[in-house]
């Protein structure tokens, strides 16, 4: 198996395996069961298989099935998802609880207990039991200890049930969305429900305890408060915590709903750049990539907009949690100070202690509500998607009421539930039976109905009225549209099933892959790009079809399978494939190919969605007046257009003679291009190693105002700690000695001190988001024009997945995340070097103790770095495959149901899983790890000045300030921990820096224009080609394609390009507009070569029709006519010269309809009509038509030709096709081979050469064209 392709598969590991659960008690409060871990990850470079298994309960499986069995047993009417959750995490969730108390009784225990240490130091006794202060550090020390280790617990085991949480949420997503039927909910909302929803969930738990614990914190400072300063000051403290939390809440309230519209406009963005990406192709072709970008722009512009005022309200939020402390510390000293309560160091120390562990109920309450509120919104889409009722069974299965019966449809009509049409999709009018063996043919124009009927009884379309299809056997389906996996050759085809070398070798060779094999440089273990983007139509039809075959299933539905394939091969398949290795096997095939209908034991003719002929093909000709009737006579013109007895006389020996040149021929022409893009495979995702560079830090840091602010910002925080620490000081020493200062005196210049802090807190929180706004612009916009720039070989090479992942999940980590770590880390810092100093002032002791601590926290850190660093690269880049997968699978569910693979994909979502959950547990511990033992090493920092300071003589202690340092030492952990998780963090979250970076620096196509080598306005007046000694090869190590072709298309001129797959047909195409460029050669278009111009002004002359047909979500008219250049009038006129206007019609909105994704509410043969409505609007001197009209009935391809030979008088007109006609009446018909020009003159002249290679291509249609088996 490819390397590739692992990551698609998951690493499965055993759990019983896994460290964590084999751990002891000390190993876990520890986290010492991560040491093997940190020591791989210490020697080299850390890989995915190296990270260790999770516990069997973190398991995807396994929680998943625990959640939709707790929905399942749930009595109650309505299902209730948090119920069902709280069910499956009780236990853990319990635990978790038992640390999240624990560590806020630990914290509260310095505040209670500060009053006595100051006291103890403010006793002028020198008498006094030195065992008291030692008893009392003791107690401090034993309580941080406590805390720290409850905390680490806590948060980790916060992290562990989010993990369960979301594997399971997504692995129940995942298998509800494989029941969604076909055009139900898109898969872009279901993307989003894992993408947001689910993550939001799963963050959740974090705040989950905070609810009960919130009411606890605000009871255990009044206790202290009560204690140490009365009950009034207490009621006043009481009241102005609750004044700010109330103040605090119209922010929250704001700031939910600004996140809301933040989301709704990232969604909006996020599906607009999910669309453009898989349609860049198109875009290109027509040079509509800087209108495209423009409509994203405005998209990240209406977000950026919503996210600066979420950002400037998060500024407000962030000043009321610095200056709650403050204000509320203010009011109770001013209530203290009026009715004459006694203060003293240790009961101000105390309070001020207590005060500033108010902050955190303060400020989480609002955050708490907003977090409520928002995980509301999330259960209810999920729990709405998840407990749906299942699609009501549309096809059952039972014993046949005869023997042999394989189908069975009743009369009935079934409908699209997102189409707005006036009467049914499908209506069937009399019982059909089909029997077993049988090969039933189905036929009929565009928009017949003839996939819906296919749908109908695959069981996707909702059936309206009627009993239920009936079917008997297992399914094979093979869509009109082909869906590739991502994988290899092998895998595609193989689909799950085990390799059985005969069946497989018969198979490759009945769908004619064999030769296509044979040039791949890796055979069939070559990996296919994202939806096979670097596989020809025909190639990824063949390859389905293959799947289909080696699938032994008892019934096959073909949807026009022959249509992305010449002639040749297609004669090739159906024989092969339909008629001999599915002999005994039951088969309904749609096909426009009519020679196709007399092998057929039953020919159903579709029109508006009836059969309103079905019966054998011999009996349904005989009817003069039949709609196949109609079809066949259009499908005989075509054919009369091209017999060459005319021209020459063919004898069934010359027939024989050239069928076999064809023959020895097929084995050399292969499709050489696509060979070449199949070899360059889908690219490893690019992944830097080691430290994040010092130049990511200084492009993020110097983005916005060359960094002119930052040096700003940095001094704002440095003066609000020195006022802070200034104010607090002042108070505590005004009010050891009675008489020091007057109390107006004191509480004034406390308030004027506190007061000054928060003024440069609000200064820092502004200036901090406008550098946040402005440096996410930035970063996003040369992200995103430089992903517009790049050539299509990178669009081939790299899954859409990647791109969206650093434009959605690493975008936001910039937008809101990043600016404020580095911020916060800047911050902690600063109050932690201040503490130092504040600590040394004190004992000096301190000082050297710390540098020694410092140095084994640097030690720890670099240690722990070198893990972690490589497991946070590895979390984006294993939750991809995930969103990836689910992507893939919803396009492909259909397939996935019809084939009864639910289980195995199931299976595969669930391994994905578990390998993104293996590294996010890990990332998760690994920080906790470290957390753990430099908490410890700044708990016996803080220990060891107690011991100082109660072994120093008191006549050399300042009681205020060795209190002061003692209340600030209780933070100490605290704030070691937060300088810790903001340096992991900074860096761990600088990767997404990165990765945006990485993209920034994509090779550019060439110049979109060129402004001293700009051609006339007119230009091209007569559209004259010449092709000078062409030669193209992809890549300069891979062979060339086209070989030293020199032709010339004469202006206003219609020229057919023909040849076998892989003759360099479509790499001309691509040379003419410049995709791929000439390594050697050049195109003249008017005598201009096209290398010397730019980009846009080549491609904005041109129009194509490329064989993919692409349409956009939105209207019939945004789709068009996207320029908005072109009145109702014009584009009514070209639709009804495309035979569209009466589809159009059909619906109330006309030109308003709504176009779905992909275009999935139109045919494959409507989209192509209105991809030539698009290019008739845009009237181009120069039109390519690149298999443009392969998936419409002859009849409609008669009139599609007819349409463009009128309309495109004047114009020089390409067409690229498998089927003859629409070549045949060209002024010139170039045959290719093998990358050369092999003839090139007018049909009638290479007809009248019987042996020319454009006659065996002929003879060989007019063969396999023929409606009888002679």
């Amino acid at each position: 198996m490819s390397e590739n392709t692992k990551p698609l598969l998951g690493d499965r590991l055993e759990h019983d395996d896994d460290p964590f659960s084999s751990a002891g008690i000390w190993s876990q409060l520890t986290f010492r069961w991560l040491n093997p871990l940190f020591k791989k990850g210490h020697s080299e470079k850390l890989q995915l298989q190296d990270i260790p298994p999770i516990p069997r309960s973190e398991s995807a499986e396994e929680a998943s099935l625990l959640l939709e069995e707790s929905i399942r047993n749930q009595k109650a009417r309505v299902t209730s998802l948090p119920k069902a959750i709280v069910n499956t995490i009780g236990r853990p969730l319990a635990i978790n609880g038992v640390f999240a108390g624990l560590n806020t009784i630990a914290s509260y225990v310095g505040p209670l207990l500060i009053t006595s240490f100051v006291n103890f130091l403010s006793s002028k006794d020198e008498n006094t039991k030195w065992h008291h202060g030692l008893i009392l550090a003791l107690i401090f020390f034993a309580a941080k200890t406590v805390e720290s280790l409850s905390q680490r617990q806590w948060y980790f085991g916060a992290h562990r049930i989010g993990i369960r949480v979301r594997a399971s949420l997504m692995a129940s997503i995942y298998r509800k969305s494989l029941s969604i039927k076909y055009g139900g909910t898109s898969g872009g909302k279901i993307i989003n429900y894992v993408n947001v929803d689910v993550e939001r969930i799963g963050d959740f738990c974090w705040y989950l305890h905070g609810i009960w614990l919130l009411p606890i914190q605000v009871i255990f400072a009044l206790v202290i408060l009560y204690k140490n300063l009365g009950p009034a000051p207490s009621v006043a403290a009481l009241f102005t915590t609750i004044f700010v939390m109330v103040s605090n809440t119209p922010l929250a309230n704001m700031q939910e709903k600004l996140h809301t519209k933040i989301m709704e406009a990232k969604d909006s963005r996020i599906k607009a750049t999910s669309e453009t990406l898989k349609s860049m192709r198109v875009l290109k072709l027509h040079s509509w990539e800087p209108i495209f970008l423009k409509k994203l722009l405005h998209l990240r512009e209406i977000e950026s907009v919503r996210l600066k005022k979420y950002l400037y309200t998060s500024s407000a939020v962030a000043f009321l949690f610095w200056a709650s402390p403050t204000l509320v510390s203010v009011v109770t000293f001013g209530v203290c100070i009026v009715l004459g309560t006694p203060l003293t160091s240790g009961t101000v120390l105390s309070a001020l202690a207590t005060f500033r562990i108010l902050q955190e109920p303060i400020y989480n309450l609002p955050e708490l509500i907003s977090m409520v509120a928002q995980t509301k919104v999330s259960i209810d889409r999920v729990q709405n998607f998840i407990t749906e009722e299942d699609q009501k069974r549309l096809v059952h299965y039972h014993a046949p009421s005869a023997p042999g019966v394989a189908i069975d449809i009743e009369p009935g009509e079934f409908a699209w539930q997102n189409r707005n049409a006036k009467r049914p999709t499908i209506k069937i009018m009399e019982k059909l039976r089909i029997m077993k063996g049988n090969k039933v043919a189905i036929c009929g124009s565009v928009g017949s109905g003839k996939t819906s009927f296919l749908c109908s009884v695959l069981g996707e379309i909702p059936r309206i009225s009627g009993p239920s299809v009936k079917t008997y056997g297992s399914k094979a389906f093979v869509p009109q549209s082909a869906w590739i996996q991502t994988g290899t050759v092998r895998d595609n085809v193989l689909f799950g099933k085990e390799m059985n070398r005969g069946l497989y070798e018969n198979v490759v060779e009945s769908c004619a892959l064999n030769h296509d094999i044979e040039m791949w440089a890796d055979g069939d273990l070559c990996v296919v790009g994202e939806r096979g983007l670097n596989l020809s139509g025909g190639q990824k039809q063949r390859i389905q079809m293959a799947r289909a075959l080696y699938s032994n299933s008892d019934i096959y539905l073909l949807d026009d399978p022959f249509s992305a394939v010449d002639t040749h091969t297609g004669a090739h398949m159906f024989k092969n494939c339909l008629m001999q290795f599915l002999h005994k096997k039951t088969v309904v095939y749609v096909t426009h190919q009519l020679e196709f209908l007399d092998a057929s034991d039953l020919v159903l003719v579709m029109k508006d969605g009836r059969v309103i002929e079905a019966g054998k093909y011999q009996d349904l000709i005989s009817n003069p007046n039949g709609e196949l009737i109609r079809q066949m006579e259009a499908h005989s013109k075509s054919l009369n257009q091209v017999n060459p007895r005319k021209h020459v006389s063919l004898t069934k020996k010359s027939y024989h003679q050239a069928s076999k040149q064809i023959e020895v021929t097929e084995v050399k022409f292969v499709d050489l291009s696509r060979s070449n893009r199949v070899h360059e495979q889908s690219s490893q995702e690019e992944t830097e190693s080691g430290r994040v560079k010092w130049h990511v830090y200084s492009t993020f840091i110097t983005s916005a105002y060359k960094g002119a602010l930052v040096p700003i910002i940095l001094l704002c925080q440095i003066l609000f700690q020195m006022l802070q620490m200034g104010s607090n000081y002042w108070i505590a020493w005004g009010s050891e000695e009675d008489g020091r200062v007057t109390k107006e005196h004191l509480i004034f210049i406390f308030a004027l001190l506190s007061g000054g802090s928060s003024v440069f807190i609000l200064g820092r929180a502004v200036l901090l988001s406008t550098i946040a706004i402005e440096t996410a612009q930035r970063l996003f916009l040369g992200m995103i024009t430089c992903v517009f720039r790049a050539p299509l070989s990178f669009f081939d090479s790299t899954p859409s997945s990647r791109i969206l992942n650093r434009s959605s999940t690493d975008q936001s980590i910039v937008d809101t995340d990043i600016p404020y770590r580095l911020a916060g880390l800047a911050f902690a810092l600063i109050q932690l070097l201040s503490i130092v100093v504040l600590m040394s002032q004190v004992a000096w002791q301190i000082f050297f103790l710390f540098l020694v601590v410092f140095a084994i926290s640097i030690w720890y850190q670099a240690y722990y770095i070198t893990t972690a660093r490589e497991l946070a690269r590895m979390v984006p880049t294993q939750q991809a495959p995930i969103l990836h997968h689910f992507s893939e699978s919803i396009a492909g569910a259909s397939i996935i149901r019809s084939f009864g693979q639910e289980d195995r994909f199931w299976k595969m979502n669930v391994n994905l899983v578990d390998v993104y959950s293996r590294v996010a547990f890990h990332n998760s511990g690994t920080m906790e790890w470290l957390c753990v033992r430099i908490n410890f090493l700044f708990n016996l920092v803080f220990f060891f000045l107690l011991i100082i300071l109660v072994s120093l003589p008191r006549s050399a202690i300042d009681p205020s300030l060795a209190g002061l340092a003692a209340t600030y030492g209780l933070n100490l952990n605290v704030l070691q921990a937060w300088v810790i998780w903001n340096l992991c963090n900074v860096e761990n979250k600088m990767i997404s820096v990165e990765r945006i970076l990485q993209f920034t620096g994509i090779p550019s196509e060439a110049p979109l224009l060129i402004e001293n080598s700009r051609p006339d306005p007119e230009w091209p007046l007569n559209g004259l080609i010449q092709v000078e000694n062409l030669h193209v090869q992809y890549k300069p190590d891979l062979p060339t394609v086209l070989k030293g072709v020199t032709c010339t298309f004469p202006g206003q001129k219609k020229i057919g390009v023909v040849g076998r797959t892989g003759s360099g047909k479509s790499t001309l195409i691509q040379a003419l507009f410049r995709v791929v460029e000439p390594c050697e050669g050049r195109i003249l278009i008017d005598g201009v070569d096209i290398s010397k111009i730019g980009l846009q002004d080549l491609r904005l002359r041109l129009s194509i029709i490329p064989q993919d047909p692409i349409l956009f979500q939105g209207t019939l008219r945004t789709n068009l006519d996207p320029l908005e250049q072109h009145s109702d009038h014009e584009i009514w006129e070209v639709l009804r010269k495309c035979h569209l206007s009466e589809n159009v019609k059909q619906d109330e909105r006309l030109l308003d309809g709504p176009v779905s994704e992909d275009g999935e509410n139109w045919s494959v043969g409507q989209r192509q009509l209105v991809c030539l409505a698009r290019v008739l609007l845009q009237k181009r001197r120069i039109l390519v038509l690149d298999e443009a009209t392969a998936s419409v009935d002859t009849a409609t391809d008669n009139l599609i030709q007819k349409t463009i030979r009128e309309e495109t008088n004047g114009c020089t007109v390409i067409t690229v096709a498998h089927r003859i006609p629409t070549v045949v009446d060209n002024d010139l018909v170039l045959v290719l081979g093998e990358g050369k020009v092999v003839e090139y003159d007018s049909p009638a002249r290479l007809l009248g050469d019987g042996n020319s290679a454009f006659s065996s291509l002929v003879m060989e249609f007019l063969s396999r064209s023929s409606f009888s088996n002679e």
